[in-house]
C-alpha cells in the first residue's frame, strides 16, 4: 500500500495580547515532528489579518487564507476557551472559507480554566456543518496546573500521550477522506 502524504496545519486560534497558544502549538508540533507519517506547520491566523466576516475591504486575506486551508489535509486547531466557547478570531476564521474545510480531519487541543473542555465541544459543532471530521481524543489543558502563573505552558506529561494518540487518529481519517476529495 502507498503511504499518503499528508500535510496537518497546527492552527493557533487566539490573538489576544499574550496568548499562549504560540507557545501549545509549538509543543503540538514538536511533539509531531517526531513522528514520520505527516507534513506538520504552524498556520497562525493572526498572520492572516482577516477581516470581520462579510467586509469585503479584506478580501486579498479571505483568499489567501481559502488558499492555505484548500492546501492544508488535517487540522489541528489549538483553541482556548473563552466565555465558555472558542474564540471570536477562530470562529471569524472558520466562516472565512467554506469548500475548502470540506471533507477534512481535524483534533483538537484546548485549554482553559476547565482544560478547554467547553470550547473544544463547541468547536465540534462548529467542525461538524464544516463537514470536518473530528476525532474523539483531544488533549485538555489546565491554565491552573499545565501553565505556571498562566503563562508560561509547563504541560503534565500525559498530554503527549493524547497528543499522539489525536494525531494517530487525525492522519488515519485523514488518509481515508482524502480519497473523497480527489
Amino acid at each position: 500500500m502507498t503511504k499518503i502524504n499528508l500535510t496537518i496545519g497546527i492552527i493557533l486560534g487566539s490573538s489576544r495580547p499574550g496568548r499562549v497558544s504560540p507557545q501549545v502549538g509549538e509543543w503540538v508540533k514538536e511533539i509531531a515532528d517526531k513522528r514520520s507519517d505527516a507534513n506538520y506547520e504552524i498556520v497562525d491566523v493572526v498572520d492572516y489579518n482577516l477581516p470581520f466576516f462579510g467586509d469585503i475591504s479584506g478580501e486579498k486575506q479571505v483568499l489567501e487564507w481559502s488558499k492555505k486551508i484548500s492546501w492544508l489535509d488535517v487540522f489541528v486547531f489549538i483553541t482556548a476557551e473563552y466565555n465558555h466557547s472558542i474564540t471570536g478570531v477562530l470562529k471569524n476564521a472558520l466562516d472565512s472559507a467554506r469548500d475548502e474545510w470540506y471533507d477534512k480531519a481535524a483534533g483538537i487541543v484546548s485549554y482553559g480554566s476547565s482544560g478547554g473542555v467547553r470550547a473544544a465541544e463547541h468547536l465540534r459543532g462548529i467542525l461538524a456543518e464544516l463537514r470536518i471530521a473530528d476525532v474523539r481524543t483531544h488533549s485538555a489543558l489546565s491554565m491552573f496546573t499545565d501553565f505556571e502563573e498562566f503563562n508560561v505552558f509547563k504541560p503534565a506529561k500525559l498530554h503527549e500521550k493524547h497528543v499522539n494518540e489525536m494525531l494517530d487518529q487525525v492522519n488515519s481519517w485523514a488518509s481515508a477522506l482524502k480519497s473523497v476529495r480527489n
